[in-house]
C-alpha cells in the first residue's frame, strides 16, 4: 500500500469510527427520557398496544405518519396523525372511520389511488379501540395552536 493510500484509509476509519460513536451516543440520550415523546401525551400501555395493532392490521402507516416517523416506502402526502385528538372529537374520528365514503366527510385533492379509503366494512370493536387510541393522541396546550394552523394550511393550501 502506497503512502497516500494509507493516509486515506486511516482518514476513513477515522471518521467511520467518529459517526459511530456519535450514533451510539445520540441513542443512549434518546433513551434517557423516552417514556413521552415531546408534546404529546397518550393513553395507556393496553390502549397503545391495541391502538397500533389496529393501525398496524389496516396498513395505516403507508400512508400516515404517526410520532414523527412513516414508513421509508411512503409516497403518499396524507396528513400525520400526530396530535390528531386534539383536533377532532371522537365521534369526528367515529364518524369518518365508518364512512362509506370519506371523501364526504373530507373532499382530498390527491388522485383517487391516493384518497383515504373507506374503513365502514371494519370490526365495530376494532374501530372503537383505534378511534380511542387515536382520540389519546394529543399535543400538549401551548402546542395546540401551531398544529391547527399547519393542519389549516395543508387543507388549504395558504396562509392560516
Amino acid at each position: 500500500m502506497r503512502k497516500g493510500e494509507k493516509a486515506i484509509l486511516i482518514l476513513i476509519v477515522v471518521v467511520v469510527g467518529a459517526a459511530m460513536l456519535y450514533s451510539g451516543m445520540r441513542q443512549q440520550d434518546a433513551g434517557k427520557g423516552a417514556t413521552e415523546l415531546p408534546f404529546y401525551t397518550t393513553a395507556d400501555n393496553k390502549l397503545n398496544a391495541g391502538g397500533m395493532a389496529v393501525y398496524h392490521k389496516y396498513g395505516c402507516k403507508a400512508c400516515h405518519k404517526l410520532w414523527t416517523m412513516s414508513d421509508m416506502l411512503q409516497s403518499v402526502p396524507a396528513p400525520a396523525l400526530d396530535g390528531i385528538g386534539s383536533l377532532k372529537t371522537r365521534q369526528w374520528l367515529n364518524d369518518y372511520l365508518s364512512a362509506a365514503n370519506p371523501q364526504q366527510i373530507v373532499p382530498s385533492r390527491l388522485k383517487p389511488e391516493y384518497r383515504m379509503p373507506s374503513y365502514a366494512a371494519m370490526a365495530a370493536q376494532e374501530r372503537d379501540t383505534l378511534v380511542a387510541y387515536l382520540a389519546s393522541l394529543k399535543v400538549k396546550d401551548w402546542y395546540l395552536d401551531e398544529t391547527r394552523r399547519a393542519e389549516c394550511s395543508k387543507l388549504t393550501g395558504g396562509d392560516c
